[in-house]
């Protein structure tokens, strides 16, 4: 039951840290080298991946177009963004500029001989097996390829979940001492009492006999 219990608690990290790292923003240091608007076939499972079709700027269909910013990372490999709204669905950013962010990917294009680097925040992941892109929330100029980001919101979001599991588990306890401990204390009294009641009746039967 050990490995059970383990195994379980593996499970339920993975699947939240997961989730957390999908859903949670991050900044990438890039060049911008291009845009584009491809024709995308959405179907299968993967399209858990990009947006709903009821946020605000895409249609029920599963075939619509998608804009995309391509850049590279200051070690020369290369990523790719999609541009998409979230409108009012998950997540929740709330996000409906895509046009504009489009003119500001645009605008902040540049070469490798006369680089302008850029901080991307975006979500999501980026898997050539599977077609998915991440979502770019924003585009700031930056000073240069090495600038360090401090991720100041997902500091205060994972803060603020830590201190929300604390206080359920806290509250898990204290519902545990003062309502199920007690009643299982109870249980166990009246199952020793009718042990008890049930061995005098046995001992009386056995006297009778012997009598």
């Amino acid at each position: 039951m050990r490995y059970v219990k383990w195994t379980l608690i593996a499970l339920i990290v993975l699947i939240v840290g997961g989730f957390a790292h999908y859903t949670l923003p991050q900044h990438d240091i890039v060049r911008i080298v291009n845009t584009y608007e491809e024709r995308q076939d959405l179907s299968g499972w993967t399209t858990m991946f990009w947006q709903a079709p009821d946020n605000g700027s895409t249609t029920g269909d599963q075939t619509r177009d998608v804009q995309f910013i391509q850049a590279v990372r200051p070690n020369g490999k290369s990523i790719v963004y999609r541009n998409e709204d979230t409108g009012w669905g998950w997540p929740p950013y709330f996000k409906f500029d895509t046009a504009n962010l489009y003119t500001e990917a645009n605008d902040a294009i540049s070469t490798k001989a006369a680089p302008e680097w850029v901080a991307v925040t975006h979500y999501g992941w980026r898997s050539e097996l599977l077609s998915i892109f991440p979502n770019a929330m924003g585009i700031k100029p930056v000073a240069g390829p090495d600038v360090t980001i401090i991720p100041w919101a997902n500091i205060i979001i994972l803060t603020v979940l830590f201190l929300f599991v604390v206080t359920l588990y806290r509250m898990w306890q204290q519902f545990r001492q003062r309502a199920i401990e007690p009643l299982v204390d109870d249980v166990e009294d009246v199952l020793e009492l009718a042990d008890e009641k049930k061995d005098s009746a046995v001992d009386k039967v056995k006297g009778w006999f012997k009598r």
